[in-house]
């Protein structure tokens, strides 16, 4: 058979076999493949040419080019309309009367529902926000806030050193020394954000969490004014009958110190396991500004003298919508984030 009638001969059988023109891909791959493929029916007919005469060798590059053009268009001709056939099957499948899906409206997550919470509670009364790097020194994070090179907070197991001397911090008391290094007494800010340490992961602790500490410095402030401060937070966030109680305390850049503790009750046994069987939950840690504080940032101890607090943010969140475990917090399930919209 010459060359001229295997391409009729082509020709012929693929508009016969288009005629029955697959719908499913593995099939339609194979009809391309048998036809207009690398090693289909044509490319074998184009490797004949080599054996046909100088003469006729133009003549049937041309027929042959022909059939190529003619065959893959019309196969994509009919790919199309099997395209058009099944989206329109699909269409006719829809059913109108079912009700839409509505789309999942995002919102803020609960901690970061409760720190708007607690800064709004602060500011009504003349709070202002100063934020602070999350990546800073040695001195900044331990040594201006009264830390000794000994305290066991400096050593490798309790905080995350990035290198000698860097660290990520463990409080964001350190915003509060740099913004005194650079601002006048009275000062009366708050300082949010991320603090990291190298903490078990449990129930109650993680190694990364949220604060928000206070500071207020002017003439003359007294404890009581601190503890009126917090009170009035506690009652406008957890409500009017909250109870809470302060219990004497130490921390290197407050004295006297002492711990805030709100009632969370003994109701189930995860309350007697979170509060350790005592009802009560230490929120905040507070105190009044050590001196040798002020004098690491060049304030007059004997002009100022002011307060501080600092609270967990994951604590008082777990405290006011009951959440016993504080890794839900972190573990992004939509499901329970969910109830905090």
């Amino acid at each position: 058979m010459s060359i001229l009638e295997q391409i009729d001969s082509v020709r012929n059988s693929f508009l016969t076999d288009i005629e029955s023109f697959p719908i499913n891909p593995p099939e339609i791959d194979a009809f391309r493949s048998k036809y207009i493929g690398r090693k289909g029916q044509v490319a074998q007919l184009f490797s004949q040419l080599g054996k046909a005469s100088d003469e006729e060798r133009p003549l049937l590059g041309q027929k042959l080019n022909q059939l190529k053009n003619e065959l893959s268009q019309m196969f994509d001709d009919r790919l199309k309309q099997v395209s058009i056939n099944k989206q329109t099957s699909e269409d006719q499948k829809l059913d109108l009367s079912l009700p839409g899906r509505k789309n999942r409206i995002g919102s803020l997550h609960i901690l970061e529902q409760t720190l708007e919470e607690i800064k709004e509670i602060y500011r009504s009364i003349g709070f202002h926000i100063a934020y602070g790097p999350e990546v800073d020194d040695d001195y900044h994070n331990f040594t201006a806030l009264n830390i000794p090179e000994h305290h066991p907070a400096r050593d490798m197991q309790d905080t995350f050193y990035v290198e000698k001397d860097i660290l990520l911090r463990t409080h964001t008391s350190s915003s509060q020394v740099h913004f005194m290094e650079n601002n006048n007494p009275p000062i009366r800010i708050l300082s949010p954000g991320r603090v990291y340490r190298n903490e078990d992961i449990s129930v109650r602790s993680y190694c990364l969490f949220h604060q928000i500490e206070g500071l207020y410095v002017d003439k003359n402030v007294t404890f009581s004014d601190l503890k009126g401060t917090l009170e009035y937070f506690a009652k406008k966030f957890f409500g009017p009958k909250t109870k809470i109680r302060f219990r004497p305390s130490y921390f290197p850049f407050t004295e006297p110190s002492a711990e805030m503790d709100v009632y969370w009750g003994l109701n189930s046994e995860s309350d007697y396991r979170i509060t350790k069987g005592t009802g009560w939950l230490e929120i905040l840690g507070c105190g009044m500004v050590n001196p040798k504080v002020f004098k690491s940032v060049n304030y007059d101890i004997k002009k100022w003298n002011g307060y501080a607090f600092g609270l967990g943010i994951e604590r008082i969140a777990m405290l006011k919508y009951g959440i016993d475990d504080i890794r839900l917090l972190y573990e992004g399930d939509i499901n329970f984030l969910g109830q905090f919209k």
